[in-house]
């Protein structure tokens, strides 16, 4: 039942990347719904205390369960566990540590030093997470997933900026609306240079793109209407949303 539980996660708390991964061929579901639910759970684990420590100590317990599945010792028992350790290798394992050490930064409210320290941020947690699940799906092309994930990545926060400034942290080293603006450029050049490399990927490893199927729109009304980023206006209406995931489940990620 672990599996049904990752889904399960996964749709109450990430309805939208739910709905992504129904999208995708069913046996791409059983990695994908495991990574997701995983991901869930690091990602709020510095949201659910105001306790550092506590914090830490949570992500830390993840850590200890990725090092239980890479070295195929004993693992503990969790619902996400172990779906994790049905189809996570020890590479995964390793470069899931590496994404959960990089959430650290969600737990204290420092700023990034500078956009190298925010671009890394972003590659070490939507990258290594999405390269992760395309070389699960079909050992794909790295260079051409990182690019799309970045874009993903920047897309997620934007649309998430006035929340984090509302809580005092401090997700962009500049959060003028000309530096959202460029932000922005930056991150669709990334997602020009992915779709342009989009005959090395293979089509089974495209299905763990679907999860960024949004990025696009958000990005082009981010670079436009940088504006709308900070008042909260990037979303898509749900018509446009169920849409455009048709339209990128038909076509491919790409579009």
């Amino acid at each position: 039942m672990s599996f049904e539980a990752c889904a399960a996660l996964v749709e109450k708390a990430d309805p939208e990347r739910f709905r992504a991964i129904m999208a995708a061929p069913v046996d791409a579901r059983h990695i994908l719904f495991p990574l997701y639910a995983f991901n869930v759970e690091v990602i709020r684990a510095p949201w659910v205390t105001k306790e550092p420590m506590i914090a830490e100590m949570r992500l830390q317990w993840w850590r200890d369960a990725l090092e239980e599945i890479a070295t195929r010792g004993s693992v503990r028992r969790h619902e996400v566990v172990d779906a994790l350790a049905e189809v996570l290798d020890a590479q995964g394992a390793q470069t899931l540590d590496a994404m959960i050490a990089a959430r650290r930064w969600d737990i204290y409210s420092d700023p990034f030093a500078d956009w190298d320290d925010f671009d890394a941020y972003i590659e070490k947690t939507s990258g290594l997470l999405m390269t992760t699940a395309a070389r699960l799906l079909d050992g794909s092309d790295d260079a051409v997933v990182a690019d799309f994930a970045y874009a993903s990545g920047v897309a997620n926060l934007l649309r998430a900026l006035p929340v984090l400034l509302d809580r005092q942290r401090k997700p962009l080293p500049d959060t003028s609306p000309d530096a959202i603006s460029q932000l922005a450029v930056r991150a669709l050049s990334r997602l020009q240079r992915a779709r342009a490399g989009k005959a090395r990927l293979a089509q089974r490893a495209g299905a763990g793109l679907l999860i960024g199927h949004a990025a696009r729109p958000i990005l082009q009304k981010a670079k436009t209407d940088p504006q709308a980023v900070l008042e909260g206006r990037l979303e898509l209406t749900p018509l446009r949303q169920s849409l455009r995931l048709a339209h990128v489940s038909l076509r491919g990620w790409w579009v």
